[in-house]
């Protein structure tokens, strides 16, 4: 419960910083606009090569999915990625200088493009991975392991994609540098004591189904009104119930995106300084940035 606690007061913590600074949270919105757009962009020649090729019933289909299914992946984890090493930098120059500049951060983001690119391509491999070991049975042992590498590698890369956003080092030093952190119980990976993920999760699922009860509600009131034999009643009905739903999910999802980089951007801060102060030999405890020692403090 504690774990909960803090996890919300953290959530507080990162969007007063927003408030303080709006450009914090651009990067995160226009993730979501653009992998929408990436999406569609892949899902339409799937689903035509799907059709015309037999998909599981053709060897050749099978292969052309697969190949642009894991381009499609590929894609939605470097749009991932770009975006969030902005945000990393916004939330690093806030912290370190009182603002979080958007020039700044998309001239790292320009530096730092090839090595960005190269954390989604691990991602995608380990992704592909995940799923050859989940496979398509239901056995509980894979669908843990399978979950496991997931976690894992995810926690991994939320500590990479700082190490090189703010060290400016490649993804075999970033590894380097996350498996010291790990290695020298700097931090507990996976395990943390401020439970961002589980107030994330609940705030995601309260506004989807939200959303989803606002949408259905809203569009079933129009087919009603309108008539059940209503086209124009059926179109717009359903037409606006999934634009309100998907405004919830939205909305939801920006906000666990941001809140969970603001809060892995601080925890690894807080870890570089702690490395650095055993590197030099001082015993003096080092305080954690101040959104994050805010929650440790209570």
């Amino acid at each position: 419960m504690q774990n909960f606690s803090r996890g919300w007061a953290f959530l507080k913590q990162a969007w007063q910083m927003v408030l303080a600074d709006k450009d914090l949270i651009k990067p995160s919105i226009i993730t979501l606009f653009v992998g929408f757009f990436i999406s569609i962009i892949f899902i339409i020649p799937m689903a035509a090569a799907g059709f015309l090729l037999g998909g599981d019933n053709n060897l050749i289909g099978q292969i052309v999915l697969f190949v642009m299914g894991t381009l499609l992946v590929f894609s939605q984890f470097s749009i991932t990625y770009l975006f969030s090493s902005m945000t990393i930098y916004l939330i690093y120059g806030y912290l370190s200088e009182g603002d979080g500049r958007m020039d700044k951060a998309w001239t790292i983001v320009k530096r730092d493009w090839l090595d960005i690119l190269s954390l989604a391509a691990a991602s995608t491999f380990v992704n592909i991975i995940k799923g050859a070991v989940k496979g398509k049975g239901k056995s509980g042992g894979r669908n843990f392991l399978a979950g496991l590498i997931d976690t894992v590698w995810t926690e991994a890369a939320f500590l990479i994609l700082p190490a090189m956003v703010i060290e400016d080092i490649n993804l075999k030093d970033g590894m380097k540098r996350a498996g010291n952190i790990v290695k020298n119980n700097l931090l507990l990976v996976g395990i943390s004591t401020v439970g961002v993920k589980a107030v994330t999760g609940l705030i995601g699922f309260l506004l989807g189904g939200t959303g989803i009860a606002l949408g259905f509600g809203i569009g079933l009131g129009i087919v009603s009104i309108a008539g059940p034999a209503s086209t124009i009643g059926w179109v717009s009905g359903v037409g606006l119930g999934v634009i309100v739903a998907s405004i919830f999910i939205m909305v939801a999802s920006v906000a666990a995106s941001y809140t969970s980089t603001a809060y892995h951007t601080c925890l690894y801060l807080w870890a570089r300084d702690v490395e650095k102060a055993q590197i030099s030999g001082s015993n003096a405890q080092v305080a954690a940035p101040a959104p994050l020692a805010a929650v440790l403090n209570q």
